[in-house]
């Protein structure tokens, strides 16, 4: 149950990093990728399924990335997040 708020809490900052990125707030995104990076370390990884760690392990590559591209990523594994979390 933790681990599904938690979740939750990542891919909302996983989307507010998207849309920073997407508005040219280069500043937000870099903020609340750190909160996401942050919310990654609370998880429980023991009871992750495996497909959510590879994406979890996927986002330190998020800031090495051009920001058009960092923007779609960080969508793309806020929905995946999101539908964990819901799940």
């Amino acid at each position: 149950m933790k681990n599904k708020q938690i979740l939750g809490a990542l891919a909302m900052d996983l989307k507010r990093v998207a849309v920073g990125y997407f508005r040219g707030s280069n500043t937000m995104a870099e903020k609340f990728y750190l909160e996401a990076l942050k919310r990654r370390n609370e998880l429980d990884k023991n009871d992750l399924k495996p497909y959510l760690a590879i994406f979890l392990n996927r986002l330190d590559k998020l800031n090495k990335e051009k920001k058009d591209k960092a923007a779609e990523d960080a969508l793309l594994y806020s929905t995946i997040f999101q539908n964990a979390a819901t799940v």
